[in-house]
């Protein structure tokens, strides 16, 4: 089976190809000119171009399905070789400004939510990839590739910055080998250049390896999940939290470093009646208590495999008020796709009950 060329890194790329230049040109034919056919990369000698043809392959991911919101933002499905099949999502933050003369003041800002594993071990109550269960997880390159589709075939130009958000399908921290050399690979000047500073690795709170993430000073963001400040409440959601209580995770983020002008996030998915009180807030400040951290509310994005229901903005206000009222940063995170399927592996579940190329289990 050919190689995925996306796997690997500029400096390995130098020591496999003589002279070692034409891994720069081979980094910059993948990703600033988005080209996925040797053949056309026609300042390589044609013997490389064979090379490369005959043992590695840049169209390693399909694109299955794509679902296109009101909000101009995309949930990709994307399919592997082998047939499985996994999310990522297009989100457009921010709309380009214009002045009066039509000059640009503020150009359009994007996020790429990118999936680690095809399904997901944690299992936790409110998300749809628990339902497909675990099957493997992704190489980097797939990881990668993700960024390169999703530039492509939005059309964004090479150097049009986008953040990075590891949020997708699976837990980071589980494939923690592989999320950090993609990291490696989409922070290369010669390549990609989205510096690592804009990648953010969101985890459920696998304590040991925020600590190890913490270690390898790779520059990425830190997000937790936290969603409850209880750790009842918060095992009946996340069931990693019986190995990982609330205590451990925090412990983890303290010693983890954090730039100057960034904080940790603590994402909290508020949800009716469960954890979207104000004696919630209240806790959630003191665990929070020396921290530099920032909480982003999420509300709930409804899907038909889960029981739980929306808040009502009025008590998402509320709970972010009190927060910002005693000095914690707070944001209420803008729903994004809501008449799309969203939330993470409901595109994958849909496909599947459609029998759609469903896939089984690999090793």
């Amino acid at each position: 089976m050919k190689k995925n060329i996306y796997d690997y890194t500029l400096k390995e790329l130098e020591k496999m190809f003589s002279p070692s230049f034409r891994a720069k040109q081979i980094y910059h034919w993948l990703y600033v000119r988005y080209e996925e056919d040797f053949s056309k990369m026609q300042n390589l000698p044609k013997a490389l171009q064979v090379e490369l043809s005959e043992n590695y392959c840049a169209e390693n991911l399909t694109i299955a399905t794509i679902e296109n919101s009101v909000d101009e933002s995309r949930k990709y499905l994307f399919r592997t070789k082998e047939g499985l099949s996994f999310e990522s999502v297009f989100i457009k933050m921010r709309d380009k400004k214009v002045d009066e003369n039509g000059k640009i003041i503020e150009g359009e800002k994007y996020t790429f939510c990118l999936s680690s594993q095809v399904g997901c071990k944690v299992g936790c109550a409110f998300c749809s990839t628990a339902k497909g269960g675990f099957v493997r997880n992704l190489s980097a390159g797939e990881i990668v590739e993700q960024v390169v589709r999703l530039k492509k075939d939005n059309a964004l130009a090479p150097e049009k910055r986008v953040n990075i958000v590891y949020m997708g399908m699976g837990e980071p921290l589980d494939n923690l080998e592989n999320v950090s050399k993609a990291i490696s690979i989409i922070s290369e000047l010669n390549g990609l250049s989205i510096s690592a500073r804009r990648q953010t690795i969101s985890t459920s709170g696998i304590a040991p390896k925020i600590k190890k993430l913490g270690e390898m000073d790779l520059g990425v963001q830190l997000a937790i999940s936290l969603h409850a400040v209880d750790d009842e409440l918060r095992s009946k959601l996340i069931p990693m939290n019986k190995a990982y209580n609330i205590e451990a995770v925090l412990e983890a983020v303290r010693g983890f470093p954090v730039d100057t002008r960034k904080r940790v996030m603590f994402e909290y998915l508020v949800i009716k009646d469960l954890n979207d009180d104000l004696a919630s807030a209240k806790k959630l400040l003191k665990l929070l208590e020396g921290i530099k951290s920032k909480v982003n509310l999420i509300l709930f994005n409804p899907h038909e495999e889960s029981e739980f229901e929306r808040p009502s903005m009025e008590k998402v206000k509320a709970f972010a008020d009190y927060l910002v009222q005693r000095g914690l940063l707070c944001t209420i995170r803008e729903s994004k796709g809501l008449d799309i399927s969203a939330a993470c592996g409901q595109l994958r579940e849909k496909e599947k009950r459609k029998n759609v190329s469903y896939e089984t289990k690999g090793n």
